[in-house]
């Protein structure tokens, strides 16, 4: 299959959650021997329009991340030539799904978007537009599917397709330094690690160490923060980790603890999980970090810090693993083959099958 892949900005200019959903998108293909064409700003140095870079082509449409208006001017002819199966567009900047979309008139090719639920560059209306400008949505979390409706977007076009994780990977990685609980997010307004840490703190009589993956500007204050609670002696600061890193220290780990207040799709909270992680997750209604736990035995879904205290040790009850199957779903195989699926259904429904 042909794939068009439309992202203004990709990996290469930048990363952030939303650039890195469509990576691990062109990845996916690619991987499975779709071929993939990426339409973005230029990123490579030097003035070829087309560049191809680990089995990805992709194509030059502006000469760089400050000609966005350039690239929406080209990008309607640049998708008509490549007579793609699909069109799979990023919603960030909103305005490149309607370009896109004007690109498919004539071949009615279908335009599935991609909204991972962020706002970034445009203003609500354009995102509302651009909802309603796609065949199919895609979003990483039942919260996300809420926002689309919330903001026209009919739910049956809505396909909830959740971040990868590699279970092959995990089963190569062999468990680190063991700890108690985990925690791993980036260290900024919005982690919310003081809940974890009170939470300990009340159960300061009792012998657990835990492990804080991750950096940034609260890192120190958080630091302090132990201190002042009398647990830095039993709480590892360990700052970034790359993947594998991540996957000794989780599958050493009883517990995962997640308390962000704001969470499209929980991806390290996956990943523990299936490295056998205890979810622990306190609830926030824009955090879709309950969606992991609620109907397992593995998962307890708090709503203040004396809850989070309590499930910690009742998750202490539960039998200790470093692999858990049952989240498979997530592997990227059959995250690909959700892709698969809604590409498919999108065709019928264009008339392209048949």
């Amino acid at each position: 299959m042909r794939v068009g892949v439309v992202s203004f900005r990709t990996v290469h200019h930048r990363r952030s959650e939303t650039t890195e959903r469509i990576q691990s998108l062109v990845e996916l293909l690619r991987d499975d021997g779709h071929d993939v064409h990426v339409f973005c700003a230029r990123w490579w140095p030097d003035d070829r329009d087309i560049v191809a870079e680990e089995g990805i082509t992709y194509h030059g449409v502006a000469p760089d991340r400050d000609s966005g208006r350039a690239f929406l001017v080209r990008l309607p002819v640049a998708i008509r030539k490549l007579g793609a199966d699909v069109i799979h567009v990023g919603a960030n900047p909103p305005k490149q799904v309607g370009a896109a979309s004007l690109g498919t008139k004539l071949s009615r090719t279908p335009v599935v978007l991609e909204w991972d639920g962020s706002i970034g560059d445009g203003a609500e209306k354009d995102y509302k537009r651009a909802l309603g400008a796609a065949d199919a949505i895609v979003t990483p979390s039942q919260l996300v599917r809420t926002w689309a409706r919330e903001r026209g977007a009919d739910g049956d076009d809505v396909t909830v397709i959740p971040n990868p994780i590699d279970v092959d990977r995990i089963r190569a990685v062999d468990p680190g330094e063991p700890a108690e609980v985990v925690y791993a997010r980036r260290l900024d307004e919005g982690a919310n690690l003081e809940s974890v840490m009170l939470a300990l703190a009340e159960l300061r009589d009792r012998d657990w160490t835990a492990t804080v993956i991750g950096d940034g500007p609260w890192r120190e204050e958080y630091e302090s923060m132990a201190g002042d609670l009398r647990i830095d002696d039993r709480i590892r600061f360990v700052g970034e980790a790359d993947r594998d890193e991540r996957i000794a220290i989780y599958r050493a780990s009883h517990v995962f603890a997640q308390t962000a207040e704001y969470c499209r799709f929980p991806t390290e909270l996956a990943w523990a999980l299936a490295c056998g992680c205890v979810g622990v997750v306190e609830y926030h209604v824009d955090s879709a970090g309950h969606e992991l736990v609620e109907g397992r035995e593995r998962g307890f879904r708090t709503t203040s810090e004396s809850e989070l205290a309590d499930a910690i040790v009742d998750a202490g009850e539960l039998e200790s693993l470093d692999f858990d199957d049952s989240f498979a779903e997530f592997d990227r195989e059959a995250v690909l083959d959700r892709y698969l699926d809604c590409y498919e259904r999108v065709q019928e429904r264009s008339g392209l099958f048949g």
